[in-house]
């Protein structure tokens, strides 16, 4: 180059799209935005920082604490006993530095963790494909992970990207280490943290308030939007948070899915790990929307979207950028961004599904059941031959009076559902029966194998009109947005819409569960939207 300059450091998989350095207009943008953030309690404070610092400080020392009680338990010799170790690991929002205000820190990684037999509302989840211990600390959610290393000692400054603290180790352990190492290889993979970090809150907390951010339902969890912002960052180095907002709306807008989005590439560490590769396994073939962990053993952190939600996604890419291009051309604010869609007027027809139970802690065990089945209604809705859409709206709603028992404890999801149009259309009667009925089965066959379906658990799926809307939810969720006029003569909305920034916990780690097997190929999303 001339003049003997370095060239610019090279991040991602191809060469940035521009090296092109922030204007001052640029930092005030990104100022604005930022400040339209903290209505929506998305900054922690000094105050609860350090105590969350705290918190994990004091498990830290329980960890080494127990593991000196277990090493004399064993007989071990005192030089032993001081060589052996253990340490908390962060990982998810929190090791990236973007948990939100009052959320829970879930994201607590451990390499040997105590029974905390006297600590209250313990949860081990042993069977599941990441065992799991959920607890609150000192007013802090807490999920725990352990993961044994093939070590002699665990030093205080491990670190955990290299691949060969792998070597040796149970699958369950390398699946706990997961989080942490993604988490980790993001962070290293970006050119600047501080404008990966702002950047990643802003468009959470959009997917949140546009209803597109579950990893369970089929949107993107935590790690997947996290990918994607960090692979904006590398298309954009020096670029700040406002221009990578647009930008990230820009890019994945654009993007031509299935291709997949890579942060590197990716490396075999010969140590005979699945990975996602669809030349050698036919299942990844069929996932629609990969995004691809960075981190050995690679996996798709999508699998879950189907047809349905990728289209919904798409279009919010493109209202995204439509909506960041007015902002910075000084014709709207950055709240214009975080505005919710009203859900209950863009469709004609919709699902209501209702989960009941009788006493409140069955009804918290059998809704967490119930909503991870949910795409499996969604999939039998896209396989119907007269659905082009099934959209499931991420927030569930306590059901009204008038629709269940008065001791009953009730939830309802609600799924937006849009018709092909066809010939003849009066004379086709199009019956849900069947795709509604298959889904109960499945639900109540899983509750029966785990032994949890207990007297008064219920789910019911209704097929009703948005016309029948006011009979499950309040006024202010179905009516429609008033248009008012202003000065200047053109329509301002008026949101009526009470939904709130979605609380629920963070807790998508970047460890994917097995991939499904497609018995066949998924047919592509039908381009018929004009039913909304």
């Amino acid at each position: 180059m001339p003049g003997g300059q370095q060239p610019p450091k090279h991040y991602g998989i191809t060469s940035a799209i521009s090296h092109a350095p922030p204007r001052e207009i640029d930092h005030q943008y990104t100022k604005k935005l930022s400040d339209a953030m903290k209505p929506f309690g998305v900054f922690e404070d000094e105050d609860e920082l350090n105590h969350r610092l705290a918190v994990l400080g004091k498990l830290n020392n329980f960890v080494k604490e127990w593991i000196a009680e277990i090493s004399e338990s064993k007989n071990l010799p005192p030089s032993a006993i001081s060589n052996v170790g253990g340490k908390i690991f962060t990982f998810g929002s929190y090791r990236l530095g973007v948990h939100t205000k009052g959320i829970s820190s879930h994201i607590s990684h451990v390499f040997f963790f105590p029974a905390y037999e006297d600590t209250a509302e313990v949860e081990a989840v042993e069977d599941a494909f990441v065992p799991v211990i959920k607890f609150k600390f000192d007013g802090i959610e807490i999920d725990l992970l352990f993961a044994r290393l093939a070590l002699q000692a665990i030093p205080d400054n491990l670190d955990l990207r290299g691949d060969s603290i792998l070597r040796n180790l149970d699958i369950r352990c390398i699946r706990s280490l997961n989080g942490c190492r993604v988490t980790d290889e993001i962070l290293y993979l970006v050119p600047n943290k501080e404008n990966f970090r702002l950047t990643l809150r802003a468009i959470k907390l959009w997917a949140k308030r546009r209803g597109i951010y579950s990893n369970m339902l089929g949107f993107l969890g935590g790690v997947s939007w996290a990918m994607l912002v960090a692979r904006t960052c590398q298309l954009y180095p020096n670029a700040v948070a406002a221009t990578l907002v647009h930008k990230f709306f820009l890019v994945f807008s654009k993007w031509e899915w299935p291709n997949p989005v890579l942060l590197k590439q990716p490396e075999d560490s010969n140590l005979n790990l699945p990975v996602w590769d669809p030349r050698v396994n036919p299942s990844d073939r069929y996932h629609l929307m990969p995004i691809i962990t960075p981190a050995y053993p690679q996996q798709n952190s999508t699998y879950n979207v189907s047809t349905s939600t990728r289209t919904i996604m798409s279009e919010e890419f493109k209202y995204g950028l439509s909506v960041t291009d007015e902002i910075l051309q000084g014709k709207a604010e950055w709240s214009k961004l975080f505005e919710p869609p009203n859900f209950f007027q863009k469709y004609k027809h919709y699902i209501v599904l209702t989960a009941s139970a009788s006493t409140e802690e069955n009804h918290l065990e059998w809704i967490g059941l119930v909503e991870s089945k949910i795409r499996v209604l969604v999939g039998n809705l896209e396989r119907n031959e007269y659905i082009t859409l099934a959209h499931v709206n991420p927030q569930s709603f306590p059901g009204s009076k008038e629709n269940r028992n008065e001791n009953d404890f009730v939830s309802m999801w609600f799924i937006g559902i849009i018709f092909k149009k066809v010939e003849n259309a009066e004379s086709v009667n199009i019956d849900l029966t069947y795709d509604i009925q298959s889904f109960t089965d499945t639900v109540y066959r899983q509750a029966n194998n785990i032994n949890m379906l207990k007297d008064g658990m219920k789910i019911e799926a209704t097929h009703v009109k948005k016309k029948q809307l006011h009979q499950y939810l309040p006024p202010e969720l179905v009516q429609k947005k008033k248009r008012v006029r202003s000065n200047g003569g053109s329509s301002k909305r008026i949101s009526l819409d009470s939904s709130h920034l979605d609380s629920s916990r963070d807790t998508d780690s970047g460890t994917p569960f097995s991939s499904p097997t497609p018995t066949s190929k998924p047919s592509k999303p039908a381009s018929d939207t004009d039913d909304r």
